[in-house]
């Protein structure tokens, strides 16, 4: 093979692989739509970034009420926390539970499931890669 063979078909590899790169680039954590009324913060929005992270809209309460520690609960298509939060905060939360149990730390893509390991586990399982590795259950 020739040298400018070579080259030719290497940057014709690296465009490709460029174009892959921008394709992985597409998925963005959803931010959170809320308002506060009284003592309690509405998220509107939950069912969008429950189906966004291909979880239920319970797990992803049950979650938020342990990190914030106060009761939340969910009402038709909307969430309801017992307590005033800024969306800078819920935003926060969310974006740590997608990077904990939705995002491949290998692989870095959102295609995932959770399997119960018992004794308060959970097995992360990504369906891109194949990785298998151990998160705390919330």
């Amino acid at each position: 093979m020739e040298d400018n063979e070579y080259e030719r078909l290497l940057d014709r590899a690296l465009s490709k692989a460029s174009a892959l790169a921008v394709q992985n680039a597409d998925f963005v954590i959803p931010k959170v739509d809320s308002i506060n009324e009284g003592t309690k913060t509405i998220v509107s929005n939950i069912t969008v970034i429950a189906d966004k992270a291909r979880r239920k809209a319970e797990e992803i309460a049950r979650y938020l009420s342990k990190e914030l520690g106060v009761p939340v609960s969910i009402e038709g298509q909307r969430m309801i926390i017992n307590g005033r939060f800024s969306y800078k905060d819920l935003d926060a939360k969310i974006a740590n539970y997608f990077n904990t149990y939705v995002i491949c730390k290998e692989c870095h893509k959102p295609d995932s499931h959770l399997e119960n390991a018992g004794r308060g586990m959970l097995y992360f399982v990504c369906e891109a890669c194949g990785a298998r590795y151990a998160v705390k259950n919330y």
